[in-house]
């Protein structure tokens, strides 16, 4: 079978995951996104190129080179837990869809097994593109940041049109859609703008859930371990207080939401 044969590049494989789908799954990080959100909590699968990022001190090469059937058997060690729990197998990033020549025949290979499948995604890449991974994709987990395309653009480097028209696609094209939205203060926090983001997430074909995802800083020693800079630095998580009033918010979208997953 050639698609085996396809080679991609990632960055780590985590296993034993129940917040990436449903059951319990591995997750697959490929390297290359372009977005440049200034939380990333994965900066080290930002850029493609193979990276070296000091963890804890040590240097620590970030990027392998992988064929789908050289990465299979990492894969299906965790079979067991995939068939009791209903899990599978989750790509993640970086940004999956900047590999259309390797991601979609993981997939392939991992359906071929009666694997579940789960993408998260940015939704920024050609159409053309994401109509690869159709095929072979259960459920998509997609991120929607901002209403607003200037201030979208100001926090991730790109504007969100494209974001948008893809999410509408995605969501006619029968995929089970959940939209998840990292909640960022400074960035789009307010009740606003939650609402704004939930309403249109309410308006997208067959789509029924919205997953509000609080902000951290547990990625901020990557940025020290590859010497660049932590934008975020001086802002501070919410409460738990505020996150439960911005859910009850996105609610008033008619999605049932929920705080994580």
């Amino acid at each position: 079978m050639d698609y085996l044969k396809a080679r991609g590049r990632i960055f780590d494989i985590q296993r034993y995951s129940i917040h990436d789908g449903p059951g319990i799954r591995t997750i697959v990080f490929l390297k290359g996104c372009p977005l440049r959100c200034r939380w990333c909590c994965n900066p080290e699968g930002q850029r493609h190129e193979i990276e070296t990022m000091k963890v804890n001190g040590v240097p620590k090469i970030m990027g392998e080179d992988i064929s789908v059937e050289e990465l299979m058997p990492r894969i299906i060690k965790d079979e067991f837990y995939y068939r009791r729990s209903g899990g599978g197998v989750t790509l993640s990033g970086g940004e999956c869809l900047m590999q259309p020549d390797f991601a979609p025949h993981l997939l392939h290979a991992c359906q071929d097994l009666g694997y579940n499948t789960a993408i998260e995604t940015t939704g920024f890449q050609k159409w053309e593109e994401i109509e690869k991974f159709l095929p072979y994709v259960n459920y998509v987990l997609m991120d929607i940041k901002h209403m607003d395309s200037e201030k979208h653009r100001e926090y991730t480097g790109v504007k969100n049109e494209l974001i948008h028209e893809n999410a509408y696609k995605f969501a006619s094209s029968g995929v089970d859609l959940t939209i998840r939205v990292p909640v960022i203060p400074t960035f789009n926090n307010t009740p606003e703008e939650i609402r704004a983001i939930a309403e249109f997430a309410a308006s997208l074909p067959g789509v029924k859930k919205l997953h509000l995802l609080p902000y951290h800083r547990l990625g901020q020693g990557k940025y020290e371990g590859l010497d660049r800079e932590y934008t975020m630095r001086g802002i501070e998580p919410m409460s738990k207080d505020y996150m439960e009033m911005l859910l009850e918010e996105a609610k008033k979208s008619g999605l049932y939401c929920q705080i994580g997953g």
